[in-house]
């Protein structure tokens, strides 16, 4: 009964592999370096790339669990080879598969119909608050456009724990799932936090739209990428802006909020 993780290093993965790992399930880790990575012990490291189908079709063998990400790399680039990837993964025996957006529905979510996938849909992650952390460092400041806006975030080990339900039981099969956290916050609520549970002074500077797309492209964002960003961030969902209580409902236990969030990451902002 091996699940294979996709994006096993990566802040979703990360906790997912280990849930599952101190679970008790056999766990296929995918990703680029396996020397690099560090697991837990039993979990199979396996090398893989999404733009190598011929590695991805060899990572599925044997697995019955899938969790796989839709987008990936620095441009949020769409999975290739979809349609490819969910007949491989029929034809190994996957029967359970969980499936990470990135804002929108797409030709993954298409391709992987047949399989009743579980859609987990995060409105804003937590860990995007991992972007500011050099300029915190060097300069202790955030510089945000549409910092009035409030969000719901959730914490990326609150969507893992949904992830490992979907790929253990079949209580959530076809379901799509939009996941926000516990509570509404803004750009100057979150430097806050992690203000405070990093013990730095943080300065907040809002900016205006065009003065956003700058600091995308001398982050080095393509154009694509940017509009997607920027539009989400001007005109974002209306169920992204209001906290819930579907993590809690669904695992049994309480979501995690951003002040655990900037706790649990306080170290990166120093």
């Amino acid at each position: 009964m091996t699940i294979l993780v996709t994006g096993a290093t990566g802040n979703v993965g990360r906790h997912l592999v280990e849930r599952l790992a101190a679970a008790g399930h056999p766990v296929r880790a995918l990703t680029r370096d396996p020397a690099k990575a560090r697991f837990p012990a039993g979990v199979e490291a396996v090398a893989g790339d999404f733009t190598d189908l011929a590695g991805m079709e060899r990572a599925l063998d044997g697995a019955t669990g899938l969790h796989l990400m839709t987008t990936f790399g620095p441009k949020n680039e769409t999975v290739p080879h979809s349609a490819q990837l969910a007949s491989a993964a029929i034809a190994a025996g996957v029967k359970r598969v969980s499936l990470l957006w990135n804002g929108y529905r797409g030709p993954v979510e298409e391709a992987f119909a047949a399989l009743n996938p579980v859609e987990l849909q995060p409105g804003e992650f937590m860990s995007n608050a991992l972007t500011w952390a050099e300029e915190i460092r060097e300069h202790g400041a955030v510089n945000e456009p549409f910092a009035h806006i409030g969000h719901a975030p959730v914490h990326e080990a609150d969507i893992a724990a949904v992830a490992a339900l979907a790929l253990t039981t079949d209580d959530l099969a076809g379901r799509q799932i939009p996941l926000t956290g516990p509570g509404v916050v803004t750009v100057p609520d979150q430097v806050a936090s992690i203000a405070i549970a990093s013990g730095r002074d943080i300065r907040f500077t809002a900016l205006d739209e065009d003065q956003g797309r700058l600091r995308m492209q001398a982050l080095g964002y393509d154009e694509g990428a940017i509009d997607y960003v920027m539009g989400w961030r001007a005109d974002p969902p209306e169920w992204t802006l209001r906290a819930s209580d579907t993590v809690e409902r669904l695992t049994g236990r309480p979501a995690r909020t951003f002040d655990d969030w900037a706790r649990e990451h306080a170290d990166a902002f120093r």
